[in-house]
């Protein structure tokens, strides 16, 4: 077995996730946890860090490459946004080298769209962008990441030139929890399958009506209460609804370029996404959104010359 080359994290809000890779890019060791940006700001970012580096057996001195909120201002060491448009390069030469540890330790920076109309950023995504950058190296592209906070983003000849973000994910936690639907939904309802009907109809429904889900979603508590709806049926039909509306809204923003999208997902969400993607009609690339974070943080390492980095 080879020996790691650096270690690569992806450190969110709420999760953490870090492997060990070789030179090449295999997987030696992984390890995940709930330890995100929240708990590291109590526990410190440096001994979460050390800790699943030691139990993963990693040399006292091998780097890290991480990207994510740990580069956030409530992060561990702030990586300022890098402006748009940008390039893979322009976002590996904004890494962020954390002082005074023992190892080398960088964090990749987010991007920001600063215009005046239209503010966004993002964390993390951005290095599943560089992650499939062959993808989008040419023409023009349309990515969709699907997640708590849904991105879309433009590319142009191998350039990010724009995005839009849409709170799907978060929109249905709260309302399945703290609004009136939280009644129809119950305590633990089943998640949607992309094959389900009920999914598919709301979806539709979404999509035909422009993203305007408003009347819909009271609807959900409507069936509940004339037609009997069922709590899987309702989960299912909210999810139906926002990730509809939320592509109807993002195909006219981007007059779904030539009727095409690279989809990068993993899971259950990454099949609920295709299947509505198919419903609204465009053609689909699909990207793990694992292998695409591992990929991007790979390709930082090798830019940075330590993909060649001999085991110690």
């Amino acid at each position: 077995m080879s020996a790691p080359a650096f270690a690569a994290a992806d450190w969110g809000t709420s999760s953490f996730r870090i492997w060990l890779l070789d030179g090449i890019g295999t997987v030696l060791a992984e390890r995940r946890s709930d330890e995100g940006m929240v708990s590291a700001g109590t526990a410190g970012f440096a001994t979460i860090l050390d800790k699943h580096l030691g139990e993963m057996g990693a040399a006292g001195d091998l780097p890290v490459i991480i990207c994510g909120m740990a580069g956030a201002r409530q992060g561990w060491v702030e990586a300022p946004y890098v402006t748009l448009p940008a390039r893979l390069d322009d976002m590996i030469a904004g890494a962020v080298a954390v002082p005074g540890l023992a190892r080398d330790v960088r964090i990749l920076p987010g991007l920001a769209q600063r215009d005046a109309d239209a503010p966004d950023v993002m964390r993390g995504e951005e290095t599943q962008l560089a992650g499939i950058a062959p993808l989008f190296a040419s023409g023009h592209q349309l990515v969709c990441m699907p997640g708590t906070h849904s991105k879309w983003v433009e590319a142009r000849d191998g350039a990010v030139t724009g995005f839009r973000t849409w709170l799907t994910g978060e929109l249905f936690s709260i309302l399945s929890k703290q609004s009136i639907l939280r009644h129809s939904l119950g305590d633990a309802p089943a998640a949607a399958m992309p094959g389900d009907a009920v999914f598919r109809d709301a979806c539709s429904q979404a999509l035909a009506e422009g993203g305007d889900v408003g009347n819909g979603l009271f609807r959900i508590r409507a069936a509940t209460l004339l037609q009997n709806l069922k709590s899987d049926d309702a989960a299912a039909k909210l999810s139906g609804l926002l990730i509809g509306g939320e592509i109807a809204s993002a195909r006219r923003t981007f007059k779904a370029v030539d009727g095409k999208a690279i989809l990068v997902a993993s899971g259950g969400l990454g099949l609920l996404y295709r299947a509505a993607l198919d419903l609204a009609g465009l053609t689909v690339l699909s990207a793990d959104a694992d292998e695409a974070v591992r990929a991007g943080l790979f390709e930082a390492a090798r830019r940075l010359g330590w993909t060649t980095r001999s085991a110690t």
